[in-house]
């Protein structure tokens, strides 16, 4: 897991503009991977950052990176919480639907759709891509927009210029600890 793939997919979680993304990486060997995202963990839990690991196949793996306690808010969010209740989540408990959102990739064959709630998606807009099926939304960007159009517009602006400007600065010599930011 290189900093330069975290800085690609990952830039507007670093920044502290976004919740949570989700990436996949090379995995030769998972436990070389796990102790890696252990010393990311020892070294940015002080920023607010946490990396699990959700899902290894065929040579890679999927990860997520978030923000703990942007997490525990937006999950409060009443729609998220219903919807994470519907599909046998504790909504109570960020910690518990980490667990499960982590159990639900690693048994499940269906792709989680309710990832999107720990990925800064409005929870309108998730709700909407579950009950449609992926189909009748208004526009798409990083995600399929039900809700407000032009809000989601703005963020995909935001997190595509955000992504632009640390991969800039990365290739100009930045270190990866100035681009972590605290939250």
């Amino acid at each position: 897991m290189s900093d330069e793939i975290i800085i690609r997919q990952c830039a507007p979680t670093l920044a502290a503009i976004k919740t949570g993304s989700l990436f996949s990486c090379p995995c030769r060997d998972r436990l070389e991977l796990r102790s890696e995202i252990r010393r990311f963990n020892q070294k940015y839990v002080a920023k607010g950052l946490c990396l699990l690991p959700l899902r290894f196949w065929e040579g890679r793996a999927l990860l997520l990176l978030f923000r703990p306690e942007r997490l525990q808010r937006d999950l409060q969010n009443k729609t998220a919480r219903c919807l994470l209740e519907k599909a046998g989540y504790c909504s109570e408990d960020y910690c518990l639907c980490i667990v499960t959102l982590v159990r639900r990739f690693r048994e499940g064959d269906d792709f989680p759709h309710e990832v999107g709630l720990f990925l800064s998606y409005p929870p309108e807009d998730v709700k909407g891509f579950i009950e449609n099926k992926a189909e009748h939304y208004k526009c798409a960007g990083l995600w399929k927009v039900y809700g407000d159009e032009q809000k989601a517009k703005r963020q995909f602006a935001a997190f595509r210029r955000c992504t632009q400007l640390y991969r800039k600065l990365w290739h100009a010599g930045v270190d990866f600890d100035q681009l972590a930011v605290s939250s």
